[in-house]
């Protein structure tokens, strides 16, 4: 009896743990964007990495992250490099100065004379130059929807929960982008995005395009607005989708605010 209760019992766990991995098909995504936490101080940077996916993963502006490590355009990193992950309003010139060579001794010059002072003219200050201020709203009609599918999932302003939109699609139909700019990262390597495209527009305003099913740019392409970039897919997810994100500064804002009414 107790070879039979010992059987059953391997039989009975033998059962549960292949109902547990039927059942586990996708893990549910979340952006790892979080403002609430503190990114660790260094980040070791891997294989396909590039400043700007770095800068998206701990949602800093990516010229904030380049002037506090010394990097100017392309920004170019590579696999084992540790970077400080902070901003910087100053770029990192120091290390870049020519080294100065010591000066000469001179004579000593003879001395000149000195005439009178002539009369200083009175100097009227010119009044100061007013910049006006900067804005982070651009036109709706500047930009267009990556697909025309349905809504799944709207973006979420505080927390972890949603950074971008979800929009719904078939397998494999055209990914456009959704404004003209320069592939500024092409790979898998952002957790919880797939196949993901991001997109650099000017200075401040970035795109990416998530979920994937294959990737038709590479880092360094330029696209025009409408161009097809990508074939949609689901990347785990448990619909075929798109993942929409639009950051302007490195901080994410509501794609909606800047895609056309429809």
């Amino acid at each position: 009896m107790a070879l039979l209760r010992v059987i059953f019992s391997i039989i009975v766990l033998i059962l549960s743990v292949s109902a547990c991995s039927s059942n586990g098909g996708s893990a549910p995504i979340s952006d790892r964007y979080n403002p609430s936490e503190r990114p660790p101080p260094y980040y070791i940077v891997s294989v396909g990495d590039t400043l700007f996916s770095i800068a998206w993963r701990y949602g800093f502006d990516v010229q904030g992250l380049a002037n506090a490590n010394g990097l100017a355009s392309p920004y170019t990193i590579y696999p084992g490099q540790a970077l400080m992950l902070q901003e910087s309003t100053k770029a990192s010139v120091a290390s870049n100065k020519p080294k100065s060579s010591p000066a000469k001794a001179m004579p000593n010059p003879p001395v000149a004379k000195v005439s009178k002072p002539a009369k200083k003219s009175k100097v009227v200050a010119a009044p100061p130059v007013v910049k006006p201020a900067v804005t982070t709203n651009a036109p709706r009609d500047s930009w267009q929807w990556p697909i025309t599918g349905p809504l799944l999932r709207l973006f979420v302003a505080t927390g972890q929960a949603h950074k971008g939109i979800d929009i719904k699609g078939k397998m494999g139909e055209p990914v456009r982008a959704s404004k003209a700019g320069v592939v500024v990262y092409a790979g898998s390597g952002l957790v919880g995005y797939g196949n993901l495209l991001i997109l650099k527009h000017s200075d401040r305003y970035l795109s990416a395009y998530g979920h994937n099913r294959r990737l038709l740019v590479k880092e360094g392409d330029s696209v025009k607005a409408g161009a097809v970039i990508a074939e949609l897919g689901d990347s785990g997810t448990d619909s075929p989708k798109v993942h929409f994100e639009v950051r302007v500064d490195g901080k994410p804002v509501d794609p909606l605010k800047l895609l056309p009414r429809r």
